[in-house]
């Protein structure tokens, strides 16, 4: 499924609640199912600066294919953080790279977030962006230096 079919999913999911309160209870079971990170990567390499709570965040890249593994102390934060692993998840650096994730003010999710959850969510999509661009990178020097 591409990125965008994911997004409109996640916001059918969330508009089908108009209460913010029952859209924080999709946001944390979102984050109760997120697979739990295994304990090497819960270390600071894998910290995301700029969150309030603790989000790790581990990059797994495999034939093209960049796929996120993640976890937060934090249940609002964990489930903030599941939603982008579903949808940038399984996709290559530059799908990544190039998403619009409009998702996030269609749910309202920005608008109900704190400043420093606000904060923490733009540090967790820069992240995975970053990460996007790496792998892109390294790809293009990899062809670059075969072609020599």
């Amino acid at each position: 499924m591409d990125i965008n079919s994911i997004q409109d999913k996640i916001i059918e999911e969330f508009t089908a609640f108009d209460d913010w309160m029952d859209r924080y209870t999709v946001l944390i079971d979102k984050g109760k199912n997120l697979p739990p990170l295994s304990p090497e990567y819960k270390k600071n390499d894998y910290l995301i600066e700029g969150c309030q709570s603790k989000v790790w965040l581990y990059p797994e890249y495999k034939n093209g294919i960049l796929t996120f593994y993640a976890d937060s102390d934090a249940l609002i934060t964990k489930g903030i953080i599941s939603l982008l692993v579903e949808v940038l998840s399984g996709h290559t650096p530059a799908e990544i790279k190039d998403a619009d994730l409009y998702f996030i003010d269609r749910i309202g999710l920005k608008q109900n977030l704190s400043p420093t959850r606000s904060n923490g969510l733009l540090a967790m999509i820069k992240q995975m962006k970053l990460y996007a661009m790496a792998y892109e990178y390294r790809d293009r020097v990899k062809k670059s230096d075969a072609s020599h």
